[in-house]
């Protein structure tokens, strides 16, 4: 044995270093996968492996401030700036071309909105609640006491210490945090207000044979008064139509008694509920559930045909009874992993499909009634601005939120390999996630986003977001640099919302959030 081990030490670096480059040269050869390597043995790899970091070379090297998607660097650096309470402002103009197709002003006013010193925002200048109170004929109406909130995300698509983090600092700033359709875990009972929604796979409230269980409902939401309202998943925008699975790789000993699912099986959510069958059907049970637990009930959809959302306004226009709010998501909606061909051609982006909905429920009068909740890259100010000018009443954030807590856009929230430990359950990654630090950085993002969007409303000359009309906001047409309104654009008005003043919302008995 020494003298095998004299022999081998004897021999020159160099040697081991060629037989290694033999033996790799060998299994490339005849390799039946690649034929990169089978023709360029040794140096294919290199190709390989150029290929893995193309997207960090773009990301970080190639690509300019305004290029990437789906947030560009100048997008990710505002939120990250806001949640990290530095200088969010930018010198020596704008970088963007205010000439492009479909580029945004908001027509500021000669005299700005003056806040007087008595005013509610003079000393709370984040303080933006919604304008409406949602499910007012409910036993328990809710008034979100924030305008941005955090959009419908799994435990399980993102990590305990994610969602731990997002709870956390939605209860800094009076915000509610959507579930997601995994059901309602410890992580989301850290004090903030919770949306619950339901999928069709009805975790967390469904009998051991799958179903809905209205009894698990009801007991879910009187144990935890912190659900102050539900929401009733028809689609998404990242994937509409389109079921899931659960893989039973991914079910937890957690996972399995949050959702109520066994373990060692692959758990299904078919495309379409099993609770109910049709519009009259959803409507019945939109109203069971809301009967049953005295919450606020809404919808999310993201929106494609319009045939069937006119069946639903004309049945709530015939007999007062439907949703109380629906959230509306675009089509560039991203959080859930799907299939390229759903995430970039199914359903409609948001200002078109939002566009179409509105446009139903105005017409027979309802827009008063419910109240919209959008979705889809809304979460900077301006956007927003021009979604309160079209209809909506509430801004839902996804991915802003987990960029705001550290998400690089590293795109890998579907391999379980997010380097942030955002996305993935992975225990070593997540270790990474130091989840007080990360809930203030959420809840310095909602902060400096509230303040902004206040702000854009005081230099239209409005006193609260939902004073925003069509007339507000021009959009350029491409065609000689002309630009219009929004109401030329789109071809419609939006209703406005009975607004008494800011002193009478945060007077508001159904205000949520801690106050």
């Amino acid at each position: 044995m020494e003298a095998a081990l004299e022999f081998l030490g004897a021999i020159a670096w160099y040697w081991y270093v060629l037989l290694f480059i033999l033996i790799v040269a060998l299994l490339d050869i005849f390799n039946k996968n690649h034929t990169i390597l089978r023709n360029f043995p040794v140096v294919g790899h290199f190709r390989y492996w150029l290929e893995s970091i193309g997207p960090e070379l773009r990301q970080y090297i190639v690509a300019n401030n305004r290029e990437e998607l789906p947030f560009n660097r100048i997008e990710r650096g505002w939120i990250y700036a806001s949640a990290k309470n530095e200088n969010n402002y930018e010198g020596f103009g704008t970088d963007r071309d205010i000439h492009a197709h479909q580029y945004i002003f908001v027509n500021n006013a000669m005299i700005p909105y003056k806040v007087e010193n008595d005013h509610v925002t003079k000393n709370a200048p984040d303080f933006v609640p919604c304008a409406k109170v949602i499910g007012s004929h409910r036993k328990r109406p809710y008034r979100p006491a924030s305008v941005i909130n955090i959009s419908a995300m799994s435990y399980g698509s993102l990590s305990a210490k994610a969602v731990d983090a997002m709870n956390q600092g939605a209860k800094k700033v009076n915000a509610y945090h959507n579930t997601g359709e995994g059901g309602l875990s410890p992580y989301h009972k850290r004090g903030a207000d919770v949306v619950f929604h339901i999928g069709t796979g009805y975790f967390g409230v469904r009998d051991e044979n799958g179903n809905f269980s209205m009894e698990k409902l009801k007991k879910l939401v009187t144990d935890h008064p912190q659900v102050r309202a539900i929401e009733l998943k028809l689609s998404q925008g990242a994937k509409p139509g389109k079921g899931g699975v659960l893989p039973a790789s991914k079910i937890s000993k957690e996972i399995s008694e949050i959702r109520g699912v066994p373990m060692g099986e692959d758990v299904l959510s078919p495309p379409t509920h099993s609770a109910f069958d049709g519009i009259e059907g959803m409507v019945d049970f939109i109203e069971a559930m809301a009967d049953a637990t005295g919450l606020p009930v809404g919808i999310k959809a993201a929106i494609g045909k319009t045939d069937q959302w006119e069946q639903l306004a004309d049945l709530m226009a015939e007999t007062g009874k439907g949703p109380d709010y629906i959230t509306v998501d675009g089509g560039e909606g991203g959080t859930g992993a799907a299939p390229p061909s759903f995430a970039d051609h199914v359903a409609l982006p948001w200002t078109h499909g939002f566009t179409a909905l509105y446009k139903v429920f105005a017409a027979r009068n309802l827009t008063q009634k419910v109240t919209f909740i959008a979705s889809g890259k809304l979460g900077f100010p301006a956007n927003a601005a021009m979604a309160f000018a079209m209809g909506a009443d509430v801004i839902n954030v996804a991915r802003e939120a987990m960029i705001s807590i550290g998400c690089i856009q590293a795109k890998a929230c579907h391999n379980n390999t997010c380097p942030t430990g955002i996305a993935t359950m992975n225990p070593w990654l997540q270790r990474g996630i130091v989840v007080p630090e990360k809930a203030e950085r959420l809840a310095s993002y909602f902060k400096k986003f509230n303040k902004e969007l206040l702000e854009i409303t005081h230099a239209a000359g409005h006193e609260h977001p939902c004073q925003f009309d069509m007339q507000d906001i021009d959009m350029s047409l491409g065609d000689q640099n002309l630009t219009q309104t929004l109401e030329y654009v789109f071809k419609y008005q939006k209703t406005p919302v009975d607004f008494k003043g800011m002193q009478s919302v945060m007077d508001c008995q159904h205000l949520g959030g801690n106050h």
